[in-house]
């Protein structure tokens, strides 16, 4: 009988596994459609968002199931409320990355932005993919391997995707005014830098919430996360 709950939990750790893992995918397919203006591959991130959908209801009612039938133990129900609080996480994640693709068509239907600044927008939203799907990738093999110091590293790397984007903003604001005519673009390309701000920001809840899966500490709005250079 253990076995078979030591399956069911499997099968939970699974489906979450999974949905990270497409949601990562999304993050860089949403980037990908923006930079190359694919608006073929914009579609099929939107479209692939419901698969997000579908798996945070199927995870919930996992979760609910073994509760109300296996009377979990500590460690379980920890593993359980974690999985749960991780999923919805994800699935914001799919949400942000159809907001982003949702520009894709506006921006191919406008100029390249060019600044006249070392500053390229596109790159640094590419930086910015780059880093919130390493925080995404990170914090899931935290929940795997259980590793709490690792999860902690994930939570420090998002002052570097909010310093990209504070920093595009004020680029981006500066040059609508000096370039009325960049508006609608610039406008465009701050919405999607605060989507990907966001999901680093799911990333960094997810990661938290590893934290707590392996010590049992409840480290959001801490200083230890928020503080790249506390250990």
């Amino acid at each position: 009988m253990k076995r078979f709950f030591d399956k069911e939990l499997e099968n939970f750790r699974s489906h979450l596994v999974l949905m990270g893992e497409t949601a990562v995918g999304l993050v860089r397919q949403a980037t990908q459609s923006l930079l190359d203006g694919d608006l073929s591959l914009a579609d099929q991130v939107a479209a692939a968002d419901d698969e997000l959908d579908k798996l945070e209801i199927k995870i919930d009612e996992e979760a609910v199931r073994y509760m109300n039938l296996r009377s979990p133990v500590a460690t379980e129900l920890r593993l359980i409320i974690v999985g749960m609080k991780a999923s919805h996480d994800l699935e914001r994640v799919g949400d942000e990355t159809t907001n982003i693709v949702r520009r894709v068509g506006r921006l191919t239907a406008e100029p390249r932005l060019k600044t006249d600044t070392d500053l390229d927008p596109y790159s640094e939203l590419a930086r910015m993919t780059s880093i919130a799907v390493e925080m995404l990738r990170d914090a899931l093999e935290c929940f795997l391997q259980v590793d709490a110091d690792k999860a902690l590293a994930v939570c420090k790397r998002d002052v570097e995707v909010d310093a990209i984007n504070k920093r595009l903003y004020r680029d981006m604001t500066r040059l609508m005014v000096e370039r009325p005519a960049t508006v609608t673009t610039a406008l465009e390309l701050m919405f999607v830098s605060k989507s990907l701000e966001r999901i680093a920001d799911h990333a960094t809840n997810i990661a938290e919430e590893m934290i707590y899966l392996a010590k049992g500490q409840d480290v959001r709005h801490s200083d230890e996360t928020k503080n790249p250079n506390l250990a």
